[in-house]
């Protein structure tokens, strides 16, 4: 970590070489460019170059590692502590005093830091070495790449009829959605049919030793309950109140029945051609309903939603996120037609959050990564950004295509259970 400091710090210094900045000068330095987790950085005040060494703004590059700032105005001190505890880093520094405190310990700086247009700004060398973000930088593209620190997040795995190859992985995970029930063509719930269905045995293997194994482990299975719209079966069911009632008593017997923990709805394609406030009331007093239920059952209730910025706009999450216990967000399928291993537009998924976050509170919202779309680095990417807007955690869809580089990248970027 000193090396990749000294690397950043001898990159500034060529920056303020190219600038021909005289002593104490200040300049905004828009061809900088800060990468973190392999993309920009929304910054409250531009980057600058001080006597040859780049200033970031404290707070924006803290906050985005999760890391909370406080500040001291009688004191003209900034303030950030990372982790608890004994392990606990803290970091205070003071404006215009070259020396810093890093746990009652005294640590000179290159630059004292520095008030500019209301922002609080350090030396980013000092930042990376002191909250163990690896940093480089590239002399021909004028870019500051951070790679944040592994983060402990929420995980949760989707488990498939063809995901027993990485049934192990499951003891690592948070909770685990089996994708075994589903909603039918004549809007009714069933374990049988086609592709979401329960397994059957494969020698001592069962559909049941999977739940109580995954539940012996500390991770929470899940019922996913699946339906598209395609044939206007999502519109039936929430159509009739009959159906409804009959579905949701089947979800909930089958869920308790075969011990699991909670329900997943993964109810596909609703509002593409409805009406949007017509099926979004529907849908959400659908899950309204199925929530009274699964509370007086003791289950959690979870809800994989098409992102707000996709076609189909049948998902009230304001409403949603005040009555289940999570949402995953589903960014993902923006390139319809797209071979596969073509990575998400990372800017529509940081769209997808940031509308998210607009309607309900992060610790609800799950980021679902399409494992089969991406690779090492882009993981890297979208987990970076789930860890940036701190919500609670993600979701991988699903186990059984998860290639060996991206376990390394998600590893390495989120600490698993």
């Amino acid at each position: 970590m000193k090396h990749l400091g000294k690397v950043v710090l001898a990159a500034s210094i060529l920056i303020g070489g190219f600038t021909g900045l005289q002593p104490i000068q200040a300049k905004a330095a828009p061809s900088v460019q800060i990468l973190l987790d392999g993309y920009p950085m929304s910054f409250s005040g531009q980057p600058v170059v001080i006597n040859g060494t780049t200033m970031v703004p404290f707070r924006s590059i803290s906050e985005a590692l999760g890391i909370p700032v406080t500040w001291n105005q009688a004191a003209k001190t900034i303030s950030a502590v990372k982790g608890e505890g004994p392990d606990a880093v803290r970091v205070q520094l003071k404006l215009n005093n070259k020396v810093a405190t890093v746990n009652n310990t005294s640590v000179k700086l290159a630059v004292a830091p520095q008030s500019i247009a209301g922002n609080t700004l350090i030396p980013l060398s000092f930042f990376s070495q002191q909250f163990g973000a690896k940093v480089s930088w590239d002399q021909v593209s004028r870019t500051v790449t951070i790679a944040s620190p592994q983060k402990r997040m929420y995980t949760l795995g989707f488990y498939a009829i063809s995901s027993y190859s990485e049934a192990s992985a499951i003891p690592s995970l948070d909770s685990v959605a089996f994708g075994w029930s589903r909603i039918d063509e004549n809007g009714q719930f069933t374990l049988t049919g086609k592709d979401f269905k329960m397994p059957q045995p494969a020698g001592d293997v069962t559909a049941e030793s999977l739940v109580s194994s995954a539940a012996e482990s500390h991770t929470s299975p899940y019922l996913m309950v699946y339906s598209s719209d395609s044939k206007g079966e999502l519109t039936k069911l929430l159509s009739s109140s009959e159906l409804r009632q009959k579905a949701i008593s089947d979800m909930i017997s089958a869920a308790t029945e075969k011990s699991f923990q909670g329900i997943m709805l993964d109810f596909e394609g609703l509002g593409l051609t409805t009406d949007r406030k017509t099926t979004q009331d529907s849908f959400t007093a659908f899950v309204k309903s199925l929530a009274k239920e699964t509370d007086a059952a003791g289950l959690k209730l979870s809800l994989a939603l098409h992102p707000l910025n996709s076609s189909y706009h049948g998902y009230d999450y304001k409403a949603l996120g005040n009555i289940a216990d999570e949402l995953v967000i589903m960014a993902y399928d923006y390139q319809a037609g797209q071979s596969a291993k073509t990575p998400e537009p990372t800017n529509k998924v940081d769209e997808a959050i940031r509308l998210a976050l607009k309607e309900t509170t992060k610790d609800k919202l799950i980021l679902g990564l399409n494992l089969n779309n991406e690779d090492g680095n882009s993981v890297t990417t979208l987990a970076g950004l789930a860890k940036r807007y701190d919500l609670k955690g993600i979701a991988l869809w699903r186990l059984g295509l998860i290639q060996a580089e991206e376990w390394t990248s998600l590893k390495q970027s989120v600490e698993f259970k």
